[in-house]
C-alpha cells in the first residue's frame, strides 16, 4: 500500500486587504504532497469576500484539498456563505462528515471548547454554561459519526480546535479551556485513527498523543514545523 503524503496547515487568516497571498505557497504544496489539508481559520473575520480571495489563490493549488472552518471563519455570521464560496471552488468542506482520497479517509469537523481531562467544564449550573457544554458535546458527537463513515483502513482526522492540552502548551494557561476540549479526544480514541490535526493555538506545541496513543499535530502556521515551512508534511 503506498502512502499518501499530507500538507497540513491551519490558521491561514485570509484578510480582506490581501496583505499575504498564498498562491506561492500553494503551488509548493502541490509539488510536495498528494493532498492539502487546511483545519480552520482560513479566513480572518469570516467575510465572504476574505473566502472569495482564498479561493483564488486556491487556483493555485493543484491537489485536492479538504478543510475545517474554525472560529475566526464564523465571526461575521456568514459561514454559509464562506462555506459556498470554497465549496465551488472545489474544496472539500467537513462539519461532520468523511472523503475517502487515494485509500485515506478524512473526517473532520470545527470542534469546540470545553477544556481537558479532569478540569473538562461540565453541564451544571446556569443555561449559559449547560448550551456552552452541549455545543462541545455535539461537535464531538460529529466527528464520531464521521469516522463511523469512514470506511478506509487509515483515517485522518481533522479538527480546528485541539483534542488534547499537549499541543496547546505554550499558551497562557489560563485560556486553555477556550483551546480544545478531552471530549473530541475520547472520541478519536473510539476508532482507528492514523493521526490528527488541528491549529487555533498558535503558540502551541506541534506534537502530542491522544490517551489513546492517536498522534495529533497542531498545524497552525504560526508553529515551527518539521518541514522549516508552514506546514506539516505527514506520510499516511
Amino acid at each position: 500500500m503506498s502512502k499518501l503524503k499530507v500538507a497540513a496547515v491551519a490558521d491561514l487568516h485570509v484578510k480582506e486587504d490581501r496583505s499575504v497571498s498564498y498562491t506561492e505557497l500553494f503551488s509548493e504544496i502541490s509539488q510536495a504532497a498528494d493532498v492539502l489539508v487546511i483545519a480552520g481559520d482560513l479566513t480572518d473575520l469570516g467575510k465572504p469576500m476574505e473566502a472569495e480571495l482564498l479561493a483564488a489563490d486556491l487556483k493555485s493549488c493543484t491537489v485536492p484539498v479538504v478543510a475545517v472552518l474554525g472560529n475566526h471563519d464564523h465571526q461575521c455570521d456568514a459561514a454559509e456563505e464562506v462555506s459556498s464560496i470554497l465549496v465551488k471552488a472545489g474544496v472539500h468542506l467537513l462539519n461532520g462528515q468523511t472523503i475517502e482520497i487515494e485509500g485515506v479517509g478524512f473526517a473532520g469537523t470545527k470542534g469546540f471548547i470545553g477544556g481537558f481531562g479532569r478540569h473538562m467544564l461540565g453541564s451544571f449550573g446556569e443555561t449559559a454554561i449547560k448550551a456552552m457544554v452541549s455545543e462541545s458535546v455535539e461537535e464531538a458527537m460529529r466527528l464520531e459519526n464521521a469516522l463511523r463513515n469512514t470506511r478506509a483502513q487509515r483515517a485522518l482526522v481533522v479538527l480546528h480546535y485541539s483534542p488534547i492540552a499537549e499541543t496547546v502548551a505554550g499558551e497562557p494557561k489560563e485560556i486553555y479551556p477556550f483551546l480544545g476540549s478531552s471530549r473530541l479526544a475520547e472520541t478519536i480514541d473510539r476508532f482507528r485513527v492514523s493521526a490528527v490535526v488541528h491549529g487555533h493555538a498558535h503558540k502551541g506545541t506541534y506534537e502530542g498523543q491522544t490517551p489513546g496513543g492517536a498522534p495529533v499535530f497542531n498545524v497552525a502556521a504560526h508553529i515551527e514545523k518539521p518541514t522549516g515551512r508552514p506546514y506539516a508534511i505527514l506520510e499516511l
